[in-house]
């Protein structure tokens, strides 16, 4: 499903009980210097992530501040994160001029211990190549180093490397728990996922696939900057146009489990050997 970019007045773009991804939670929170916006999201562990300017948190008798280095757009630099534990009240203040703020949740039921993730701790991976038009980077701020400290919430930064490309591909999915039958072995986790896309310069767009069942005709959505995308089941890579850059702000929920274990489509598993460094990326997630 394509949500369009709109003014969402501070109230979350993806609520509580998503009949499409009701394992996510998503927001987006403008502010101006001095403006304080609190939350508290019954059921939901959730990240608080500074698109641009710089903000102070405030969650379970920690103080966060000066998080957040990005002025323009998300090119600008690192992400920084604040961890906001199940239920917990967060508050947050606007120390720049403006800021624009990313909550990102996942369903999860009992109550962590919240935590910072600054610049120089987060989890960079870098793959594909430009002959293939798969070159991109991911950035995790909540990834793999941080189980046992986080339920089922995975957020990331993905960004397409030069201009133009593909992204997601080989196409895969994640929407069934379900192991072999034959070996019993993981084969593919439940994991919801939530996307938010800017494009660089900002009038770029791009293309988001969503195919049902392998070899059928699926959906395809044409995306823009500030665009939301929900990913309920399917596979889904997407593109963007060639002389653009591409961002999306990533959120996985799982359903049963953190880690992710991606099922790559049959018609195209043969790709995975074509792109550099993919089973690296894979790795990070799990």
């Amino acid at each position: 499903m394509h949500i369009a970019p709109h003014d969402n007045q501070n109230r979350p773009i993806v609520d509580v009980g998503n009949p499409l991804v009701p394992l996510n939670y998503f927001n987006i929170v403008k502010l101006t210097k001095g403006e304080l916006f609190g939350y508290s999201v019954q059921g939901f562990e959730t990240c608080i992530v500074p698109a641009t300017g710089t903000i102070k948190v405030e969650v379970g008798g920690q103080t966060h501040t000066n998080l957040g280095q990005r002025r323009t757009h998300v090119w600008d630099g690192e992400p920084e994160g604040v961890y906001v534990p199940t239920g917990m009240t967060a508050k947050m203040t606007c120390l720049s001029d403006t800021a624009e703020v990313f909550v990102a949740g996942a369903k999860f039921d009992q109550t962590l211990e919240p935590f910072a993730v600054r610049a120089d701790e987060i989890d960079r991976i870098q793959y594909g190549s430009d002959d293939t038009k798969t070159h991109r980077k991911i950035k995790h701020i909540l990834g793999t180093k941080y189980h046992g400290r986080v339920g089922r919430l995975l957020v990331s930064e993905l960004y397409t490397v030069g201009a133009g490309g593909w992204s997601g591909f080989p196409s895969h999915k994640h929407d069934t728990d379900r192991h072999d039958p034959a070996t019993g072995e993981l084969i593919e986790t439940r994991h919801d996922e939530t996307y938010n896309f800017r494009f660089k310069p900002n009038h770029g767009s791009g293309l988001q696939m969503l195919q049902r069942k392998d070899n059928e005709p699926g959906d395809a959505y044409h995306i823009m900057d500030g665009s939301t995308i929900l990913i309920d089941k399917g596979y889904h890579p997407c593109s963007v146009l060639p002389g653009y850059e591409m961002y999306y702000f990533t959120i996985l929920g799982g359903l049963s489990q953190r880690s992710l274990k991606q099922y790559f489509q049959p018609t195209h598993a043969d790709q995975i050997h074509t792109i550099p460094g993919i089973l690296d990326m894979v790795a990070k997630f799990k």
